[in-house]
C-alpha cells in the first residue's frame, strides 16, 4: 500500500497548450493517505478516468509529479509502479480456469505455490466463485468475467494501489450492491489503497471514505459523504449529490436580508461576497418545511415515490423540490420555510462562510 502525493498536476490532450481551456485536467494537488478508499465522481468527461490513468502511468502527465511514499514515480510505466488496475470491461484469459486467472499476477512475481493457493482460495471465497474455480473463463457471463478481473486485482497483497474504472458497468444490478460490499470488506480487512472511478453516487458514497467531485477538468470537492451532502461546496456538487439535488436559486443579498423575486426573508448570518458576484441560494429538498407559514410556493405535482413524496414547486418562476413524508399532505394554501442553518449562500458557483 502507499500514500500518493498528486503535486500540480495538469493534463492536456494538445501538445502545446495556451490557455486553462486547454487542459483536459486542471490542477491537482492532493495527497491520498495509505490505505485510504477514495472515489473519482462526476460526469463524463470531467476527467476521472484520465486523472486514474495518469496515477497509474497509461497516460504521461503534461504537468506536476505523482509521488508513491515519497517516491517519484512520475516517469514510470504502469510495472514500474506496482499497482493493480480493474477496468470498465473485463479482462480474462479465457483459456485459463477461473482458479488460474488469479493465480496468474502471483505466480508471474514467484510466489509460492501454498501461498498462491491460500490467497486464491481467499478471493474465490470472497468473490463468491468458488464453484467457478475449475471453469474455463471462456462462456462465463460478463459480470462473472468481471469479478475474475476485481479478484485479479485483490488476490495481491504488495501492491501500492488497487484502481477500478467504473468496475461495476457489466454487473447486474441485483449485484452491483453485494459486489460493493464485498470491496469495502476487502478494503478493512487489508488496508488496500484504492481508488474508485464512478459516475454513480450510490456506488461512490457506498464505498468511499472520501469522495472526489470533479466537474469540467478540475476537483471541486473532497470530502465524505456527509460534508458533500450537507455542505456542497460548489453547487454541481449540490445539484449532481442527492436524489433530487439541491435547489440552487438566484437571490439577492442585503446584509442578513435574501430576495428571491420579490420574496424576502431572513439569513442566518451575513454571507462574505465580493461586489459584483453572481450570488444563488442553496438549499436541499429535505431541509425544506412545507406548510402554511412562510414564503408562499405554488404547487405544480406530487411525486409518490414509496418512502417519502417529492414535491414540485415553485417561488414566484423559479422551480423548487421539496421532500415530505409519505403521509404528509399538501396544505391548501402553502407555504415554505427553510431550515436556517441548512442554507448555503454561493457567489460565482462557489460557497461562501456565513457570519455575524
Amino acid at each position: 500500500m502507499a500514500r500518493i502525493d498528486l503535486q500540480h498536476l495538469r493534463h492536456s490532450y494538445i501538445e502545446n497548450p495556451i490557455g486553462v481551456e486547454d487542459y483536459a485536467l486542471k490542477e491537482v494537488d492532493y495527497t491520498w493517505e495509505d490505505g485510504g478508499a477514495y472515489a473519482l465522481l462526476g460526469p463524463s468527461g470531467c476527467g476521472k478516468t484520465t486523472l486514474l490513468n495518469i496515477i497509474s502511468g497509461l497516460l504521461r502527465v503534461s504537468e506536476g509529479k505523482i509521488l508513491f511514499d515519497g517516491k517519484d514515480v512520475t516517469a514510470l510505466q504502469p510495472e514500474g509502479r506496482n499497482i493493480a488496475q480493474v477496468f470498465q470491461f473485463p479482462v480474462v484469459y479465457d483459456t485459463m480456469s477461473v482458479h488460474d486467472n488469479l493465480a496468474f499476477p502471483l505466480r508471474n512475481r514467484g510466489v509460492g505455490e501454498d501461498e498462491v493457493k491460500r490467497r486464491v482460495s481467499e478471493t474465490l471465497d470472497m468473490l463468491d466463485l468458488t464453484k467457478w474455480s475449475d471453469r474455463k473463463a471462456r462462456g462465463l457471463t460478463a459480470d462473472v468475467k468481471q469479478k475474475i478481473s476485481l479478484g485479479r486485482g485483490m488476490v495481491r497483497s504488495d501492491v501500492n494501489a488497487i484502481l477500478f474504472d467504473e468496475p461495476l458497468t457489466v454487473i447486474d444490478p441485483h449485484l452491483k450492491w453485494q459486489l460493493r460490499s464485498q470491496l469495502k470488506l476487502l478494503h478493512k480487512q487489508f488496508g488496500h489503497t484504492m481508488v474508485y472511478v464512478t459516475h454513480d453516487q450510490t456506488e461512490a458514497l457506498t464505498f468511499a471514505d472520501k469522495v472526489v467531485v470533479m466537474y469540467e477538468g478540475e476537483i471541486v470537492q473532497i470530502g465524505t459523504p456527509e460534508e458533500l451532502f450537507e455542505r456542497p461546496s460548489h453547487t454541481f456538487v449540490g445539484y449532481f449529490i442527492g436524489s433530487p439535488g439541491m435547489n440552487v436559486l438566484p437571490v439577492d443579498i442585503e446584509g442578513r436580508t435574501a430576495r428571491i423575486g420579490s420574496t424576502e426573508f431572513e439569513l442566518a448570518g451575513v454571507p462574505e461576497l465580493k461586489p459584483g458576484s453572481r450570488t444563488d441560494l442553496g438549499i436541499r429538498p429535505e431541509f425544506i418545511v412545507l406548510g402554511e407559514e412562510g414564503i408562499p410556493v405554488s404547487v405544480n405535482k406530487v411525486e409518490d415515490v414509496g418512502h417519502h413524496k417529492i414535491v414540485r414547486a415553485a417561488i414566484q418562476d423559479q422551480d423548487i423540490s421539496i421532500v415530505i413524508d409519505e403521509n404528509a399532505s399538501v396544505p391548501a394554501d402553502p407555504h415554505v420555510v427553510f431550515e436556517p442553518d441548512r442554507v448555503s449562500i454561493y457567489a460565482n458557483d462557489w460557497r461562501v462562510e456565513m457570519g455575524g
